[in-house]
């Protein structure tokens, strides 16, 4: 097939005009969300517990940098059989029904409002404007198996797999604005559809809280069986000082 040949004028009225109507509507979605965003009730206890089960895994990971009557001193906080905080602590898990949560309902609501419906719309709208237009291309050979993807709304079989489409220019727009997305509005937008998108698959999961019962034992076993080794026991005894719960200088 011989080489096609596309007036100039596709890049000013086809190609520019759907990069910015994307980006666009990006910016509009990130502040109408910021606008319908509800103020998130944070749990006082389950945000203690956290930070808790957080100084237990650091003390894992690090305690081999205190000596180890420090390290014994944190670990009967959290493991001690009578009063060890892993120990004695017990909550009532009381888990929430997202479909009873009318907040959680609001939320899913102002979400697929602010996201799915502005996509629905303007990639139709753009697939009808501009339906049937080839506007660029990829500067490397692809194999059949892309033409689905970058050639929506074209059926030629003959064309090669390297151009693009204009719905598929517009869907290819949608993801790979992120990068000006974070620049103009910082890292945490609500411009990028990639990333909404990712909040939504893992949204569920977020939704329900694990059970705290199971955490504090989970960590409580994790931290029985760490056998501490300070590490810094050699620089000292090269410096001349020894550790018995306290420093000794040693002439």
């Amino acid at each position: 097939m011989a080489e096609l040949l596309l007036d100039s004028s596709i890049r000013i009225w086809v190609v520019l005009p759907i990069v910015l109507i994307t980006f666009c509507v990006g910016i509009i979605r990130h502040y109408v969300t910021q606008l319908l965003q509800s103020d998130k009730k944070v749990d006082l206890e389950q945000v203690s517990d956290s930070q808790v089960l957080l100084r237990s895994r650091i003390l894992r990971e690090n305690g081999k940098y205190i000596p180890k009557q420090s390290f014994n001193m944190r670990k009967q906080y959290f493991n001690d059989a009578e009063t060890g905080f892993f120990k004695k602590v017990k909550r009532k898990v009381t888990p929430k029904n997202p479909m009873t949560d009318t907040s959680m309902l609001t939320d899913m609501m102002k979400g697929n409002l602010t996201n799915v419906l502005p996509m629905i719309v303007i990639g139709g709208w753009i697939n009808w404007a501009f339906s049937g237009f080839v506007i660029t291309k990829v500067p490397f050979p692809l194999t059949l198996r892309f033409k689905p993807m970058l050639q929506r709304g074209i059926e030629l079989l003959s064309l090669d797999a390297s151009w693009v489409s204009s719905a598929s220019w517009y869907f290819l727009n949608v993801f790979g604005l992120r990068s000006m997305y974070s620049l103009i509005l910082g890292q945490d937008n609500a411009a990028d559809q990639s990333r909404i998108m990712q909040d939504q698959m893992t949204g569920a999961a977020m939704a329900m809280p694990p059970d705290p019962n199971k955490a504090f034992k989970s960590e409580w076993e994790a931290l029985e069986i760490v056998e501490h080794k300070w590490a810094l026991e050699n620089l000292f005894c090269a410096r001349g000082v020894s550790f018995r719960g306290e420093l000794v200088l040693h002439d």
